[in-house]
């Protein structure tokens, strides 16, 4: 294989996100290596809404920022042999040159469990649902858990974790099919946002308030979430899915007094900051999956070609559980 393909912004994204946004590029690839290199050619490539909100990861005509899992093709480095499958964060590639083997993230260990979960609950998102619980939450048995984009990759995660822990869960989301999925899931309440008031249906059962509130979406959800939150309520801020694809400031209500009044805790959490620990989490994911404690869904988009629509497709509600593509 001497060429490459891999899709790049055209410039920036500039309000709602769309498919003329992006340009697929070829180009060639080594047909020698020097020691320690190696090539890779993709089996899974990750979506993810981060991608939208950190342009920055993503210069114009060069690859989209992402997760990739990939087979070593070709290699000079005696620890990636050829056939080696390897977890990478080279963005939307077809094939990678990997010249520096220090950028390879460790996989974890799956045993019989689908390499594609490297990408979802063995990987990015199940390390942000486990650790945003365990280290940043610190939730506590008994507590009441609310989840904004329960049906999503992380949330659907969080709201299962918090049930193993001992919680009480609400979730949200935007569909009746996943409403019914997260019930399936275990969550002790699911309201569909689009069709109930958010504020009267916490109301309703949780009427003292809610412990700690898990935002993946923030906006016009999240206002009235944070209304509902207790004394010395927690709450951290995984993801703006509502806001990304908004052009301009963006505003709402007034909620330093509700802050400052009830002692509120606000923390923003980004799981790639704390790689060292992600050995701790897969483990005990693992765990989970096997006694079968955690359940989990992907939504898989084929083809390397598709991988724009699969990516607006976060923004549209069309995934449940991880979106992953299979090159």
């Amino acid at each position: 294989m001497s060429k490459c393909k891999f899709w790049a912004l055209k410039s920036g994204f500039n309000g709602q996100a769309k498919l003329s946004d992006f340009k697929l590029v070829e180009e060639k690839l080594p047909t020698s290596l020097k020691d320690g290199e190696l090539v890779c050619q993709a089996i899974y490539l990750s979506v993810d809404p981060y991608m939208r909100l950190f342009t920055h990861l993503s210069k114009a005509g060069e690859p989209v920022a992402g997760e990739q899992i990939a087979k070593v093709i070709n290699s000079k480095n005696a620890k990636y042999p050829v056939g080696t499958i390897i977890r990478l964060s080279c963005g939307w590639r077809s094939h990678t040159h990997v010249k520096d083997a220090s950028t390879i993230d460790l996989m974890p260990e799956l045993g019989d469990l689908p390499l594609s979960l490297t990408l979802g609950i063995m990987g990015m998102p199940g390390m942000t649902a486990y650790f945003t619980l365990l280290d940043v939450l610190k939730i506590q048995k008994g507590e009441t858990l609310v989840v904004s984009g329960a049906a999503g990759a992380v949330g659907s995660l969080v709201g299962q974790i918090g049930k193993i822990l001992g919680c009480t869960v609400i979730g949200f989301a935007g569909t009746d099919a996943k409403i019914k999925w997260l019930k399936e899931l275990g969550f002790d309440h699911a309201f569909n946002y689009r069709t109930e008031d958010i504020g009267k249906s916490i109301e309703k059962v949780a009427p003292d308030g809610v412990h700690c509130y898990c935002d993946m979406v923030g906006g016009e959800i999240s206002f009235k979430v944070m209304q509902h939150l207790r004394e010395y309520g927690r709450m951290v801020v995984l993801g703006t899915i509502s806001t990304y694809n908004k052009s301009g400031d963006v505003t709402g209500p007034y909620l330093f007094e509700d802050i400052l009044k009830k002692s509120l805790t606000i923390t923003g959490f980004i799981i790639f900051n704390i790689r060292e620990k992600w050995h701790i989490g897969e483990k005990q994911m693992a765990e989970w999956i096997r006694q079968g404690k955690l359940k989990y869904k992907e939504t898989i988009t084929e083809g390397f070609e598709h991988m724009p629509e699969a990516f607006l497709g976060l923004f549209e509600g069309k995934n449940t559980g991880k979106a992953v593509v299979k090159a």
